[in-house]
């Protein structure tokens, strides 16, 4: 059975490597992107993206929330994380197959969120 794929979209480098290194240790083979316009292209390239662990506040024009809507257009079983420093940002409320996690965070949440979602 082939590692399922995680992409972080994440504008934070530090912030990426360090959540790209929890889930590779997990099992997971990653794939970053910086943008959203980055990960739509990305998602189209792969489109047996599994997981999408995404910043809400992201650059380059569209929000996490919007990446998101996108990539269940490209890949519709698509499970999602959303990562939030805005208080009260959505938190509750989350559809099937997403979740919110709030910053600060620890990489091992992210991970158990990230296998709840998978299933592994």
């Amino acid at each position: 059975m082939s590692a399922p794929i995680a992409l972080i979209v994440e504008d934070e480098f530090l912030i990426r490597l360090t959540l790209g290194e929890a889930l590779a240790e997990e099992g997971f083979e990653v794939l970053e992107a910086a943008t959203g316009p980055e990960a739509l292209a990305m998602l189209r390239a792969h489109p047996d993206i599994a997981l999408l662990v995404t910043d809400t506040n992201l650059p380059g024009g569209l929000d996490g929330r919007e990446v998101a809507r996108q990539a269940r257009g490209i890949v519709p079983a698509l499970k999602v994380i959303h990562m939030t420093g805005l208080p009260g940002a959505g938190v509750e409320g989350s559809a099937p197959g997403e979740a919110f996690i709030a910053k600060p965070y620890l990489p091992s949440q992210v991970c158990a969120t990230a296998r709840r979602l998978t299933g592994r």
